[in-house]
């Protein structure tokens, strides 16, 4: 029988709903429930958020909601009294049953999924295992994608011999343009082999056109890794509707899940075409376990995923997209026309979440953006974040989450409506 919208909203508040039961009726009316206050009040009051300050820097962790932070508890107090038994007995067979879970939402299989600590270690492993690079090949990045995946490409050049070669997205970025600057980049630099792709990066949330930029590098014999450490949770889709072969998550962002858990993904029939970790041998190398080895680890953390894939199927990925992306255009409605504002984020659905940054005209160094972050917090009680790395120069990252509510980004666009006027060159 179907929920009442009156019953799915005392249910979320309560938790009481479960996946199967929630799911549907929460789909039933997804813009109205993405702007219904009072809805998001009951489900921020499932999270324990900090009354010093609003926080709207919530790319960097996903804290995890009440249900998820008991279960982790228990499963810390779990590990701690049985120890090594734990370890060696159950934890196998329930991280397996961890990456069934993960496979399945994602529309994948479990052996083409490997838990790792986050979705920085899922894009190292893939970036330095991958085999089909010969000396006098080339790999490409942006500049917008993730500093750490950029590092370890660039090691690729005296790892592999490998060029290194750049090219810059434009800002804001129209969907069209953002395929010309990749079909660009690929047609000026033949000799590329290995692409990184961010689906979502982390400096100005722009989500790019992953399918149809994966297709046109396979054209050209290009493998790309995808990073979608920023996207899965909080954006509606599956792995075959980006036509990715190999990809790096995050499970503690956007999925509430403990820190230190991610994992990486290999399609089945290219598996080889990243070697197994280190000469790893605790799995076969037809095990794609073998393309990660953290040594022993906080197991309590991957035990808990499933809590936060229940929280995050009792709300839906359509659901938890469009209410992030309402609170976006919400604030970003209110500024962007203010003389001086530049809004680095486009507006063209499909290409942006929760995350934007803004930079304010000739505001574009380090030190220009930290004050205008820390004038935000210490003025306002607005915590948000510089961001660095643009070509276009650095900017000031917004990140609502699903306990933000519209009172407090109405809060910042009326900041930023006193602060910009001052700060325009």
């Amino acid at each position: 029988m179907a929920l009442s919208r009156r019953a799915v909203i005392a249910g979320v508040g309560a938790l009481a709903a479960t996946p199967a039961a929630a799911a549907p009726a929460l789909a039933a009316d997804v813009p109205g429930l993405a702007r219904d206050e009072r809805f998001w009040a009951g489900v921020a009051g499932q999270f324990r958020v900090s009354a010093d300050f609003v926080n709207l820097e919530n790319g960097y962790y996903g804290i995890m909601p009440e249900p998820v932070r008991r279960a982790y508890h228990r499963n810390v107090d779990d590990l701690n009294a049985r120890n090594s038994h734990l370890l060696r007995t159950t934890y196998k067979a329930k991280a397996d049953e961890v990456r069934d879970r993960v496979a399945r939402l994602l529309g994948v299989t479990r052996d083409e999924i490997a838990l790792t600590r986050g979705g920085t270690e899922a894009l190292q492993n893939l970036i330095s295992g991958y085999r089909r690079l010969r000396p006098g090949d080339a790999v490409l990045y942006a500049d917008l994608d993730y500093p750490a995946a950029q590092h370890t490409m660039n090691w690729l050049a005296g790892r592999r011999e490998a060029a290194v070669a750049r090219l810059v997205v434009p800002e804001p970025a129209t969907r069209q343009a953002a395929l010309d600057a990749y079909e660009r980049a690929l047609r000026a630099n033949p000799k590329v082999r290995l692409l990184l792709l961010s689906h979502m990066n982390n400096r100005t949330g722009l989500v790019l056109p992953v399918r149809e930029i994966v297709a046109m590098a396979r054209e050209r014999g290009v493998d790309v890794v995808v990073d979608a450490a920023h996207s899965w949770g909080h954006l509606d889709f599956t792995l075959p509707g980006l036509g990715a072969d190999f990809a790096a998550f995050s499970l503690h962002k956007w999925m509430g899940a403990p820190l230190g858990t991610g994992f990486l993904y290999i399609r089945r029939e290219r598996l080889a075409d990243i070697e197994p970790v280190f000469a790893d041998e605790s799995y076969p190398a037809g095990d794609i376990r073998s393309r990660v080895h953290s040594g022993t680890m906080d197991v309590a953390a991957p035990l808990t995923v499933p809590d936060a894939l229940d929280f995050h199927q009792r709300l839906g990925a359509p659901l938890k997209q469009a209410r992030l992306c309402h609170l976006r255009d919400r604030w970003v409605g209110q500024v962007r026309d203010l003389p001086g504002m530049q809004i680095l984020t486009p507006d063209e659905p499909g290409m942006y979440g929760a995350i934007t940054a803004f930079r304010i005209a000739g505001r574009t160094s380090t030190a220009d953006n930290e004050a205008v972050a820390k004038t935000l917090l210490d003025t306002y009680g607005l915590y948000t974040v510089a961001r660095t790395g643009m070509t276009g120069g650095d900017a000031v990252r917004v990140t609502p989450a699903l306990f933000t509510s519209a009172a407090q980004v109405d809060r910042l666009a009326a900041a930023l409506k006193q602060l910009t006027p001052r700060l325009r060159a």
